[in-house]
């Protein structure tokens, strides 16, 4: 939700993936929470220069190629589908599988609904280029997420009705992603567009989540546990960490490789992580900010899927 800190009236993001009820259709995710930030801490500076390297899911000796030049399907191939598994998806096992760095390409940031149209229009397409290979890679099925960009004050979704507001930043539900203008309150935030962008692809990692299988398998045990339960909770902590980490590993593909990500886009996400989570917001179901910062970072810094299986972590590192 959006909120107001008392003084400089920072507004941080805090991702929320809630489920709506009032269809019982499938998982949804409200990544809707931009609230008073916390005070920062000090922590870990970002790297000076990018430590990603391009690398296949199958192979860490060709780093010039990405995982669609080293997969080729051939005839007798299965069917793209989805894996239902978490810690042990095949997606989180290799130690040297990693998003292909390159360049992307956005328009500069204005702070209109037709400005913003147009800069998460073409983050969208730098997403679905980074991770389409890599999920086509181990034969995951993928198709891009469809954008929404409502302006009315409530809007229908497949998994019920959505009010507009300082409560809804951004949206996602069954492949549907949804991003009002008035939800994002760049009155407050301003020029931000590093910030925007991680919180952008943080709901791209839902996707993801979603095309692999992980979505489904999370949910399975949310349900089977309670989802306000410790144990359903902890669940809903361990997929949102992992978003994060999914986000972090994009921002740290993608910058400084002569595109529109800039070290100052990066920095501005690297440090707003520390300001978002359970702390601030006085949920238990996305992880403390020191957690929620440490993920994010995990991803950004390496660049390595391995690294956000949140689904193997230890309980305190997803507290």
């Amino acid at each position: 939700m959006l909120a107001y800190s008392c003084g400089a009236l920072l507004l941080s993001l805090v991702l929320v993936l809630v489920y709506v009820f009032a269809t019982g259709t499938g998982p949804s995710s409200a990544d809707n929470e931009l609230l008073e930030p916390a005070a920062p801490t000090p922590t870990l500076s970002p790297p000076a220069a990018s430590s990603t390297t391009e690398q296949s899911p199958s192979s860490s000796e060709s780093p010039s190629s990405s995982p669609s030049d080293t997969v080729t399907p051939t005839e007798g191939d299965p069917p793209p589908q989805k894996i239902f598994k978490l810690a042990d998806h095949p997606i989180l096992q290799d130690p040297d599988a990693g998003l292909a760095n390159r360049a992307c390409h956005l328009p500069g940031w204005r702070s209109t609904p037709e400005g913003a149209e147009a800069f998460f229009t073409a983050a969208r397409e730098c997403l679905d280029a980074a991770w389409e290979p890599f999920l086509r890679a181990y034969n995951l099925p993928f198709t891009p997420p469809r954008l929404h960009f409502p302006a009315s004050a409530s809007f229908q979704t497949q998994c019920g009705t959505i009010n507009v507001g300082i409560a809804t930043a951004a949206y996602y539900c069954e492949g549907d992603l949804y991003l009002p203008f008035d939800g994002l309150q760049t009155e407050q935030y301003g020029n931000a567009p590093g910030v925007y962008l991680a919180l952008f692809a943080h709901e791209y990692g839902h996707h993801v989540q979603e095309l692999a299988g992980i979505m489904d398998a999370a949910w399975e045990r949310i349900y089977a546990e309670g989802q306000d339960s410790p144990a359903g909770q902890e669940m809903s902590r361990r997929k949102e960490l992992q978003a994060q980490c999914f986000s972090g590993m994009f921002l740290g593909a993608h910058v400084d490789q002569g595109g529109s990500i800039t070290r100052e886009m990066y920095n501005a996400a690297w440090y707003d992580q520390e300001t978002r989570g359970d702390d601030t917001s006085g949920t238990r179901d996305h992880g403390s900010n020191a957690n929620y910062a440490k993920w994010w970072r995990a991803g950004a810094y390496d660049n390595r899927i391995v690294d956000c299986n949140t689904f193997a972590a230890p309980a305190s590192e997803v507290s």
